[in-house]
């Protein structure tokens, strides 16, 4: 597991538009979270930025003390699976991380 802090997160798209303002989060490792909010309130962006999909505006994101906001996906060893089926039905939720 991995201790992953959030340090003022804000994501900001090309019209200035804040999808996700000066968001702060301690999740201690073996720590169980929900993100629970409208549609479009930003919950999807803020885990896209976690797992380095989305990139950062301004804020820090740090995985067991170490910033990693300029890292790629593949190297901060985090996975997320989305609400609708992105890979493959037929397969468990451990399968479809697991899977290469």
């Amino acid at each position: 597991m991995s201790e992953i802090k959030l340090q003022n997160i804000v994501k900001k798209y090309g019209d200035g538009f804040p999808a996700v303002n000066d968001v702060s989060i301690d999740i201690r490792d073996g720590e169980f979270i929900i993100l629970v909010g409208p549609s479009g309130c930003g919950k999807s962006t803020l885990l896209r930025m976690v797992v380095g999909l989305e990139d950062i505006t301004s804020g820090e994101l740090l995985i067991n003390g170490k910033r990693v906001n300029d890292k790629a996906p593949r190297d901060r060893n985090l996975a997320m699976v989305f609400q609708n089926y992105a890979l493959y039905p037929h397969l468990s939720v451990y399968e479809n991380i697991a899977f290469p």
